[in-house]
């Protein structure tokens, strides 16, 4: 950054100067060394000697001193003026920041996948913004992972497994993995379905999963069964393989998230309830910074309540 002609990089002039300014502000308006350096809380000393200074980085006497009374000089009063101005504007923008650790401010910036963002994030959002009407919040919702830095990402929601990075992550809830079907199809099944037979039904494959057609699934008493299913159709989002099992086309492994409502209302039920497969996790993941506006804290904080209830 380039200076002013009339400031002199390095020197006693400019920026070093921004404390004094203060200090001689202080003293113009308790008009005394003395109590100026009790609102400071330093010695009337180091006051004096600071607007001293002040007065011989710009050759230009500040203030009229006797014995009795400080009293700024026609130079002093304008160069007051303008400094309380400034001095105004400091603080501020110290009190903002303050304040913005105190009551969440400011537009919040966060991504999720599809699937979870629909069905737990977007509720916890419009919660969110009724408790902390001084936010705003802009949700980019997709299966792509955003780079949080590189896209200006605040927050951004993992579901799954998390691969290594460098960026800050914790682990905020956990998901299981459950083979549904919809009554209509469950209901041409036997009631005691093993693994072996489940394995020859018709089945809708995630496609953006890493192994859709894999799965090992496990009882409590310690049976494992590893099935490799035949895609009969393969859609590329959770949604979509959600839709075409309500609408009689085959099982299907999905999130218990995504599929809560339709198990509670009966539009799905759920296939060899005692073999369980791999849980996920949900991962709040952020840059690594050393601080993290209030907004962010507030809203993990109530998703994490979210997850804690579910």
């Amino acid at each position: 950054m380039s200076l002013p002609h009339n400031v002199r990089s390095g020197s006693n002039r400019g920026i070093n100067n921004l404390k004094r300014l203060a200090y001689f502000a202080e003293v113009v308006e308790t008009g005394s060394f003395t109590a100026a350096a009790e609102r400071l809380g330093i010695t009337k000393a180091v006051v004096s000697q600071q607007v001293a200074a002040l007065e011989r980085a710009f050759e230009t006497t500040l203030l009229v001193r006797t014995t009795r009374s400080v009293r700024p000089t026609e130079e002093g009063r304008a160069f007051y003026e303008r400094s309380a101005r400034v001095l105004a504007e400091a603080q501020a923008a110290f009190d903002g920041l303050e304040s913005s650790d105190r009551a969440p401010t400011g537009k919040l910036r966060l991504t999720a996948p599809f699937d979870y963002g629909i069905a737990v994030v977007v509720p916890v959002i419009a919660a969110f913004q009724q408790r902390y009407p001084g936010c705003t919040v802009d949700f980019v919702i997709g299966d792509a992972t955003l780079d949080p830095i590189g896209s200006d990402i605040e927050l951004a929601i993992r579901v799954g497994w998390l691969v290594d990075s460098a960026l800050r992550s914790r682990r905020i809830g956990a998901f299981d993995q459950l083979l549904v079907a919809s009554p209509e199809f469950a209901g041409h099944l036997a009631r005691d379905l093993t693994p072996e037979q489940v394995a020859g039904l018709a089945f809708v494959a995630n496609s953006n999963l890493r192994d859709p057609l894999g799965w090992t699934f496990r009882t409590q008493d310690g049976r494992q069964q590893s099935l490799q299913f035949a895609a009969t159709l393969a859609i590329s989002a959770t949604l979509g393989v959600l839709q075409a099992v309500r609408n009689v086309g085959g099982i299907a492994v999905l999130p218990d998230f995504a599929v809560a409502d339709d198990l509670a209302s009966g539009r799905l039920v759920r296939l060899l309830p005692d073999w369980h497969l791999d849980s996920g996790g949900i991962y709040a993941v952020m840059p690594d910074t050393p601080y993290r506006p209030a907004r962010v804290t507030a809203f993990l904080d109530m998703l994490s309540e979210i997850e804690r209830r579910r």
